[in-house]
């Protein structure tokens, strides 16, 4: 029987792709916590713990009528953003995929009402929610795979996936770790007044009650209750989070939902990204299991 060995609400923002002298120049003098943070991880956690998947909820992944899962069994190439290509040029990746695990969730998609397709189409692109993470976190030989986002979807859609995925792991022999990857609160400045806002210190969030929401959640995180979280959806989707927080929600399905009381470990400061609330999270296995049972 397969687990969860672990799980983390992580940020991929663009910044932490650029040089360390670019990094310090943006934010006066001073390094990104959302860098250094996952140096920490990876040596922390990625580099021992015992696993053999990574599965990552990848909120820029977003598709419409479907969940989507990437079924490949290597990807390899060259990656550079439409979005930011200045910043993510030709990013080399090369990691192994899980087809196993990718067809072993979509087979239960039917139990969870749900849908879901494993892809292995080659000319699929790989988002940067994923690579940005992998580049820092991805061990040699550790299977990565990418679950899309489906905007079609609420959040019981997002939990059953999350459970689905559950589901799969239990009935493979796969310890899996699982990263949400993704912002809080995600609204960005203008473009004429983004470049005053480069900077990782809160002041420069969108706004003060976005900051407090945030960290409204990272308290209630660090305390384990992720029912709270969950009740509070409505209120906090005022504050835009990005992808609606799918990525999270994804998560925390899979994690027991509102019984899962697992604290987080912080690894990096909260942070600002030209508006958006940018934290790292770490929840670690309870010794009963996620829920005291199976997950």
């Amino acid at each position: 029987m397969g687990e969860i060995a672990g799980g983390g609400l992580l940020s991929h923002v663009p910044t932490i792709m650029l040089p360390e002298a670019v990094r310090r120049e943006l934010n006066h003098g001073n390094e990104s916590t959302l860098a250094t943070g996952l140096h920490r991880l990876r040596s922390e956690v990625f580099d021992t713990a015992d696993y053999d998947t990574v599965v990552v909820f990848d909120s820029h992944w977003a598709t419409t009528v479907e969940f989507v899962v990437a079924s490949h069994a290597c990807r390899a190439g060259l990656f550079t953003s439409d979005e930011l290509p200045r910043g993510m040029c030709r990013i080399p990746y090369d990691y192994p995929g899980d087809p196993d695990l990718a067809h072993a969730l979509t087979a239960r998609a039917d139990a969870h009402g749900t849908w879901i397709t494993p892809i292995d189409d080659p000319c699929l692109p790989v988002s940067y929610a994923t690579l940005n993470l992998w580049a820092y976190l991805g061990v040699p030989g550790k299977r990565w795979l990418s679950v899309s986002v489906c905007q079609t979807g609420d959040a019981e859609d997002h939990l059953r996936l999350g459970r689905a995925l559950a589901d799969a792991v239990a009935a493979t022999d796969r310890r899996v770790l699982l990263i949400a990857s993704g912002a809080l609160s995600h609204r960005f400045h203008s473009l004429r007044d983004l470049r005053a806002h480069e900077a990782a210190g809160a002041e420069h969030i969108h706004s003060q009650e976005a900051v407090v929401a945030d960290a409204e959640r990272i308290d209630w995180f660090e305390s384990g209750d992720h029912a709270k979280v969950l009740a509070t959806m409505p209120d906090f989707l005022r504050f835009k989070p990005e992808a609606g927080f799918a990525h999270y929600l994804m998560l925390a399905g899979a994690l027991g939902e509102q019984d899962c009381t697992a604290p987080a470990r912080r690894y990096s400061d909260y942070e600002n990204a030209i508006g958006t609330g940018q934290v790292h999270l770490w929840f670690d296995r309870p010794a009963g299991g996620w829920t005291g049972g199976t997950r």
